[in-house]
């Protein structure tokens, strides 16, 4: 079963625009032991780091009508600063490779499923895009 594993930090909504190089090196080396972790052990499916939310550009069409807003959907202490996709067997291991995700120890992280369409029809899509299912 896929996983998203979202890393939400403090850090994407206010960057320090001088980190302290030391500290952003080890940061960078907890990273990149993690991804290799991931990779050996064949779950790892993709991620991505993204940009600060100051980079972040909302779009919503209400009547036709697309309104598009700087900035992430939602103000708050934290923003998604990257992700990862797993492919694990369950959900509990998913959950023990969030735990050693750096993002864990600085900030938090999401374990969500990811939906897999070709496990239902059109019909059961189209239920569960609007809540009806």
């Amino acid at each position: 079963m896929k996983y998203a594993i979202l890393i939400y930090d403090e850090n994407t909504v206010n960057p320090d625009p001088n980190p302290d190089p030391a500290v952003w090196g080890q940061v960078m080396a907890e990273y990149n032991a993690f991804t290799k972790a991931i990779g050996d052990a064949g779950v790892n499916l993709g991620g991505e780091a993204l940009q600060p939310n100051a980079t972040a550009t909302t779009v919503t069409v209400r009547d036709g009508q697309t309104l598009t807003t700087d900035g992430p959907f939602a103000e708050t202490k934290e923003g998604l600063g990257g992700f990862y996709i797993l492919d694990c067997k369950d959900l509990d291991e998913a959950l023990a490779w969030a735990a050693k995700c750096p993002g864990s120890w600085y900030g938090k992280v999401e374990v969500r499923p990811v939906v897999t369409f070709d496990e239902y029809d059109s019909a059961d899509i189209e239920h569960k895009a609007v809540g009806t299912a």
